[in-house]
């Protein structure tokens, strides 16, 4: 056995859906940069990639996504499933939790083995989850439900849903819209992380693609996985101003208490090609909405940590994280919707993992193995005969 914790050198699938190398900052989807895809595709192009293996066509493109636009809808008595939570319940835990429900209204789903089934199941799941996760918003700040407006785009549509008011049609604004585009293709796939092995162990008991995919959500809830730019808002929030930045950077490297948030990752040991896009996305988003108070604080942190020979040899460069949080709050989202907004995104990477798990015949049901450290055997002694 190999005892690997973490499993930071063990390959538990052959994929053909992600490649990362990290070591050059390289990521692509089905072989495509993600510079190129930020910047040409839309989010359900990059959906129809991911799933397909191909780009679509603009037939292809536009069936497919008539086909996820026809299922925004969710079912009424889901919507009473969303009710029936407190008012200060958090929307992730909202979140998954209606999504695991969903299995329950589309019994279906369980056929995981019928091509046609698992296609619409995909169609389903991509629609809804934008609805699920603006419902569960709403409901959180005491708003009546926005439906669906299947005239917008996918995340044109998403926005309807959040911040709809009074408005007979909302129009969102258009710079807004393709930058949440292009935060959702970023955040699409990305191999075999957290909630995506998440996805493939619950699949690989051959449960139906809902109940994993709230199995992936809940990996997601995690402070060190989804909710991780709420916390590099947190740490420029506790920092305060430019002037405190050298401080808090010396409590960093003196092992004071302090982390660097937003720093590093796991794979990429360059700088997260996708923390070049957001931070460029950043700045069109800012000129909408004007300038959060925090990006000068972010931006000086980040020229002192790139500067900084403790960091540079640590190769700890900016992520993903760094930058998003910042837009999603320019935007107006709260910080308890964070891992939400990753998960929507995330769904049609973990819904391509799963369906080629399915296909796999090299796969099993998933089952690592221990090294026992407890106790050898022993003889049992009866309760009035034991000592303290």
């Amino acid at each position: 056995m190999t005892y690997d914790p973490g499993y930071t050198n063990t390959a538990a699938c052959k994929s053909t859906i992600t490649f990362i190398d990290g070591d050059k900052g390289i990521l692509r989807y089905r072989g495509y940069p993600i510079e190129q895809l930020a910047e040409k595709a839309d989010f359900l192009e990059v959906a129809y990639l991911l799933y397909f293996g191909e780009l679509p066509t603009k037939s292809q493109h536009d069936d497919f996504s008539r086909m996820v636009m026809s299922h925004t809808f969710i079912h009424e008595q889901a919507k009473k499933f969303i009710d029936g939570f407190r008012h200060d319940a958090h929307p992730m835990g909202m979140f998954l939790s209606t999504v695991a429900a969903l299995s329950t209204f589309f019994k279906e789903g369980k056929d995981i083995f019928d091509e046609r089934n698992r296609l619409i199941q995909f169609h389903r799941m991509v629609a809804k989850m934008p609805t699920i996760a603006a419902f569960c918003y709403r409901h959180s700040i005491g708003m009546p439900f926005a439906y669906p407006d299947n005239d917008l785009s996918y995340s044109g549509n998403f926005l309807n849903m959040m911040f709809k008011k009074t408005e007979v049609q909302y129009k969102p604004n258009p710079v807004l819209e393709r930058a949440l585009d292009v935060l959702f293709i970023l955040h699409a796939d990305h191999e075999q992380n957290c909630s995506t092995t998440s996805m493939r162990a619950i699949g690989s008991s051959h449960c139906d693609p809902f109940t994993a995919l709230a199995g992936a959500a809940a990996a997601l809830y995690g402070p060190l996985h989804g909710g991780a730019n709420e916390a590099v808002l947190r740490m420029l929030e506790e920092i305060g101003s430019k002037d405190n930045v050298p401080e808090f950077i010396r409590q960093v490297k003196a092992g004071e208490g302090k982390r660097l948030m937003g720093f590093g990752h796991r794979v990429y040991k360059n700088y997260d090609p996708r923390a070049r896009i957001i931070k460029r996305i950043a700045t069109e988003v800012f000129e909408v909405t004007g300038k959060n108070p925090l990006l000068d604080l972010a931006l000086e942190l980040e020229r002192i940590a790139l500067e900084d020979d403790y960091f540079v040899k640590r190769k700890l460069y900016p992520n993903v994280d760094f930058y998003s949080g910042l837009i999603y709050q320019a935007m107006k989202f709260p910080t308890e919707m964070f891992p939400v907004l990753f998960a929507i995104p995330r769904t049609p990477g973990w819904l391509s993992q799963w369906e080629e798990q399915i296909l796999d015949p090299d796969q099993k049901i998933a089952r690592p193995r221990q090294v026992y450290l407890g106790e050898d055997e022993r003889a049992y002694v009866p309760m009035e005969e034991r000592s303290a």
